[in-house]
């Protein structure tokens, strides 16, 4: 009864990570062109405070919504593909800023988002329905 009151929760915490992993890509494709090519931003937009925080976020909210359907649902895939995702975000912190930063962020959200989804996916299958009553 818990679980099944608690699975509203993951799926939104799954649909914020997607969110977040496309703002976080958004946000890099931004600051390459406003820095680069107009010059402006960057002491604001590169910001290694930034790209820390949005790490430290990002690892929250999947290691809660996807580390949580994995012990659930006993799906190791999402979690994987989400942690490899949340690796290379990390190794874009140890990268000076230009286009090095920029791939390894990007792969590593698009990752996140996917392990995110492969979650939510899941959650919604037949298999899922049938095991765990959601």
């Amino acid at each position: 009864m818990l679980q099944r009151a608690l699975n509203p929760i993951r799926q939104r915490l799954d649909r914020v990570g997607i969110g977040l992993s496309g703002l976080c890509a958004l946000h890099c494709i931004a600051s390459i062109a406003l820095v680069s090519g107009l010059g402006i931003g960057g002491e604001f937009l590169l910001s290694p405070e930034i790209h820390r925080g949005g790490l430290l976020v990002a690892t929250l909210i999947a290691g809660v919504a996807i580390g949580w359907g994995a012990l659930r649902h006993r799906m190791a895939m999402p979690f994987v593909i989400a942690m490899t995702g949340l690796t290379f975000m990390g190794a874009a912190l140890a990268v000076p800023h230009g286009y090095k930063e920029a791939i390894l962020t990007i792969l590593g959200v698009a990752l996140v988002s996917l392990g995110h989804i492969l979650n939510m996916r899941h959650c919604h299958s037949a298999a899922c329905k049938e095991r765990c009553g959601d």
